[in-house]
């Protein structure tokens, strides 16, 4: 393959190093991205897009840029929300608002996607378009339901769909990607049990969900294997679980069980959350309980496309990057995954360092270093569909 010229500047780095820095100075949660919005929309604007949409599925925010001409449409999407973890980092651009952090890099990828659209704006593409996201709420697994749901979006409907993330523990700039399975499915499951109070010195005249709470503890992390589920392809994960009240004169009444579900693919979670809610069902009715389950913070399974992924592993020999092997799928999961339902899609990673903070750590900065590259890919990636 010959070279591609991109018409990426280096030049621009420490301007959307600026972008990225102010965006991690000023954190808003997923549903809540109304000023990141504001800024982003402001800064694409002002590259000139051929069609700039706001409020998209929320607070998402796309950029067109059309050659008019035929050809694909291909869309590269990034996240616009930060976490509700409080940012101890110890840099100048530290988050401002107290108990919120851009502790998963999602400003890096923001500065990122904003590079490729600056790189857009200084060449149009020669044939079909290219489309930029900025999508709201990854961190609840909601945004990318409510964009593909809005009116608006079939306006941008892809051919093809790209994103990356970054990943601590990989070499700095090193990239990864593997077709298929790329990342799990999960879902969070709250159970909650109600019995009866009663004073301590007479539990028997209450109904205590104490040991349905512990037969529980025991059973869900043990749930894959009791289904036949080989460990690498799900998990299930205790995260919070409360019995009563903290008061010694009290035999509990009520019990809480939170766990979130993973699994390698969409069907395989099915069957898992099915199994998790017969499980807890049974628990309940064998202890004359009530029950009440929720579920929130879906997420489908990554699955990459054989030819997206053949072109962004041509953009990483394009850009002779080094490429950090991905023998299995990872077990994190990315709101990334619904767009594969209604395009071509890939999701890869991109190194922030082997000892760097990890993701959601407190102390986590996204590298500067990773933005240019990660614009350079992704418009290897665009010149080769849309020239």
């Amino acid at each position: 393959m010959s070279p591609t010229a991109l018409a990426f500047d280096e030049a621009i780095t420490p301007e959307l190093v600026s972008l990225r820095r102010q965006l991690h100075q000023a954190p808003e949660v997923s549903g809540e991205e109304a000023e990141t919005a504001a800024r982003i929309s402001a800064y694409v604007g002002s590259l000139k897009p051929d069609t700039l949409l706001t409020a998209l599925g929320g607070h998402g925010v796309a950029a067109v840029f059309d050659s008019g001409a035929p050809g694909p449409s291909v869309l590269f999407r990034c996240e616009l929300d930060g976490l509700p973890i409080h940012d101890i980092g110890d840099v100048d651009w530290r988050s401002c608002t107290a108990g919120k952090g851009h502790l998963c890099g999602h400003d890096g990828h923001m500065a990122i996607i904003a590079g490729l659209a600056g790189a857009m704006a200084a060449r149009r593409p020669v044939r079909g378009r290219v489309i930029v996201l900025f999508q709201p709420a990854e961190e609840t697994g909601a945004g990318a339901a409510a964009v593909i749901a809005d009116p608006a979006f079939k306006t941008i409907e892809p051919d093809y769909a790209f994103a990356l993330h970054n990943l601590p523990g990989v070499p700095l700039g090193a990239v990864g990607i593997r077709a298929g399975a790329f990342n799990f499915a999960s879902e969070g499951l709250s159970i909650r049990l109600e019995g009866k109070t009663a004073h301590a010195s007479q539990p028997e005249a209450g109904l205590s969900p104490a040991a349905a709470m512990c037969e529980l503890i025991a059973g869900l992390p043990a749930l894959p294997a009791r289904i036949g589920m080989a460990p690498e392809d799900a998990l299930v994960t205790l995260v919070h679980a409360r019995l009563g009240e903290a008061a010694f004169g009290i035999a509990p009444g009520e019990a809480d069980v939170w766990a979130t579900l993973r699994s390698v693919n969409n069907d395989l979670q099915e069957r898992l959350m099915a199994s998790a809610r017969a499980l807890a069902a049974e628990v309940a009715a064998r202890h004359g309980l009530e029950l009440a389950l929720a579920t929130r913070d879906g997420f489908h399974a990554c699955h990459n496309d054989a030819e997206a992924t053949a072109l962004v592993e041509r953009a990483f020999t394009a850009e002779r990057v080094a490429v950090h092997r991905v023998d299995a799928p990872f077990r994190w999961s990315e709101d990334f995954g619904l767009f594969g339902s209604v395009t071509k899609s890939a999701l890869f990673v991109l190194g922030a360092g082997v000892d760097h903070p990890r993701l959601h750590n407190p102390d986590y900065d996204f590298p500067d270093v990773l933005i240019g590259q990660g614009v350079r890919l992704f418009e290897r990636v665009a010149r080769d569909l849309c020239g």
